[in-house]
């Protein structure tokens, strides 16, 4: 089989599914993950497919690659790839033609990096496993690879285990393992949604270079239409499992037929570049107020002088007045994670003052800060390893403000309410966390945080992992809460254009230090610092194609 696949292609098109049906097991909200679904990947191309979470984009991605789990079954349909069926194919064959023929960039870098090895052995293990080059060899290409994706200190970062790497480092290093090889079909599953906007332009232009020089061809699961702009040849668009749309670039996006897919344009986040109207603040005194705020890692030995030394947070200070919204964006590994972190006390600083309402909780023990926990949540930005795996979703939304007092039935009533809110239905209080998307996922932490009423709330990334139209409910969910309640907030995200909608104030970050601080208006229309230019001028979809970034420049 191989061997007929490495032969020269007699078709312009290098994948073709017909009439896929993928079979769910009993007890779901339906009955097929996809159903009777039919599209072709051209050779050179790049197709990008899009849609709400759940629609099936995922699974079809795996049952691809033969990677379903095995409660889910592909019961109807063909795959073929240059021409020849790979439907049925065994274990020993497909694993062949992973990596080398067809690979897949995993949605999640987390739970796809194997937490017992180090980058480098992850990259080397792809050739290796196919008898490609030698130890020496496969380390510099390694080299080469994650220097490509844009990551710092590559010799450095080739040693470094997973959990030591930003979330978008993370994915970087999934980018370089699917790439190392050049294959000649490329599956990518959200490879840019945690990443920062100059990173994400950096590596849609070196998956166009490759694809382009080597013309491979590129299967791009997306929700972001703005990279749909950047990259898409040709799209498909994807409800429930079904196909309601397909064609080229230019006819989806300017003349879109389907009424489920004008929702979506319609729903993509714009840059806004006017400041928030809001009402007048009865408090002049600010919530929260951060003054000379440091934070360095330190890790490996100083005897042997291997230590690394990483100053995360520089001298970091700025006021929340009540009721207000700050958005620290910035770059990935900027400091902007490690900044919330130590606002809501998950590790301590080493210096500075960190004031919530006129109390300095910096240096307040866990047992002294535990009463404050209610009153500052947070969002986290990896729904996977956020959530208990173990518990329900409604036992994870009701044991905390339980622990805190609140009776059980008023607790199970207000987390029902809220994930009506936030999306999802009624049964998914009953559910576990893996029988859900990872933007559903995303939903139950940004439920679980507002379950407590909160003062602060500190989101981070928490609408990164969202489809265009969920990000737009959940961001004028926010918006409408924050209202109501008068909760003021630390929003920390990548994509400038949800910063703008959202935030009355933004603060820049990069490499630990704030750099330009002020409104939309500001930073989006007069940005000071030449480093904020720089990630205006990289938003997807929002430059014109003369302006994109190529990958020679990397």
């Amino acid at each position: 089989m191989l061997a007929r696949i490495d032969a020269v292609a007699t078709t312009d098109v290098a994948l073709s599914v017909s009439n896929l049906t993928v079979s769910l097991p009993p007890g779901m909200e339906r009955e097929h993950a996809v159903e009777n679904l039919s599209f072709d990947l051209k050779r050179g191309q790049i197709l990008c497919i899009i849609g709400e979470s759940g629609s099936g984009k995922s699974v079809t991605a795996n049952a691809i690659m033969g990677l379903l789990p095995k409660v889910i079954r592909v019961t109807g349909g063909a795959m073929e790839l240059d021409g020849r069926s790979i439907m049925g194919l065994p274990v020993d064959e497909l694993r062949s033609l992973r990596g080398r023929i067809v690979s897949m960039i995993f949605q999640d870098p987390l739970s796809a990096l194997n937490p017992l090895m180090t980058v480098g052995e992850q990259i080397t293990e792809v050739m290796a496993a196919h008898g490609v080059g030698t130890p020496e060899s496969r380390r510099s290409r390694a080299i080469e690879m994650l220097t490509e994706v844009g990551l710092p200190d590559p010799p450095l970062m080739y040693l470094q285990y997973p959990f030591r790497l930003s979330g978008g480092q993370r994915q970087r290093v999934m980018i370089a393992m699917a790439l190392v090889l050049e294959p000649t079909i490329l599956i990518a599953d959200e490879p840019t949604t945690a990443l920062d906007v100059t990173t994400q332009a950096q590596i849609l232009a070196l998956i166009r270079d490759i694809q382009r020089r080597k013309g491979m061809s590129v299967m791009f699961i997306t929700h972001d239409f703005g990279v749909v702009a950047e990259i898409a040849d040709s799209v498909v668009v994807m409800e429930k499992g079904h196909i309601v749309e397909q064609g080229s670039s230019d006819q989806v996006l300017k003349s879109p037929t389907h009424p489920y897919t004008q929702r979506l344009i319609a729903a993509v986040p714009r840059l806004a570049a006017a400041d928030r109207t809001h009402l007048k603040l009865a408090d002049k005194e600010p919530i929260l107020k951060v003054e000379g705020l440091v934070k360095t890692y330190r890790s490996g030995s100083a005897l042997f002088r291997t230590q690394r030394v990483v100053a995360a947070v520089k001298d970091v200070s700025f006021h929340l007045m009540p009721g207000r919204t700050l958005g620290i964006v910035g770059e990935s590994g900027s400091g902007k994670s490690s900044l919330g972190r130590l606002l809501i006390k998950l590790m301590d600083s080493d210096a500075g003052l960190v004031e919530f309402k006129g109390l300095d909780i910096a240096p307040l023990s866990e047992g002294d800060f535990r009463h404050l926990r209610p009153s500052i949540q947070m969002i986290f930005q990896d729904p996977f390893a956020s959530l208990n795996p173990r518990s329900t979703i409604g036992h994870i939304l009701t044991v905390g403000p339980v622990a805190h007092g609140m009776p059980y039935a008023q607790a199970s009533e207000e987390a029902r309410a809220l994930l009506y809110h936030v999306g999802l239905d009624a049964g998914a209080f009953d559910r576990f966390p893996h029988e859900f998307s990872g933007g559903q996922r995303q939903r139950v932490g940004i439920a679980r945080a507002l379950m407590f009423k909160p003062k602060l709330l500190i989101a981070d990334e928490a609408v990164s992992a969202l489809d265009v139209s969920i990000q737009a409910q959940i961001l004028q969910l926010l918006d409408q809460i924050q209202r109501e309640t008068g909760v003021s907030m630390v929003f920390i995200t990548h994509d400038l254009r949800v910063a703008s909608q959202i935030c009355d104030e933004i603060a820049v970050m990069q490499k630990g230090r704030i750099v330009e601080h002020g409104p939309p208006s500001q930073i989006f229309l007069n940005p000071q610092s030449a480093y904020t230019r720089e990630l205006v001028a990289a938003i997807p979809g929002e430059r014109p194609a003369s302006a994109r970034p190529v990958a020679a420049n990397l």
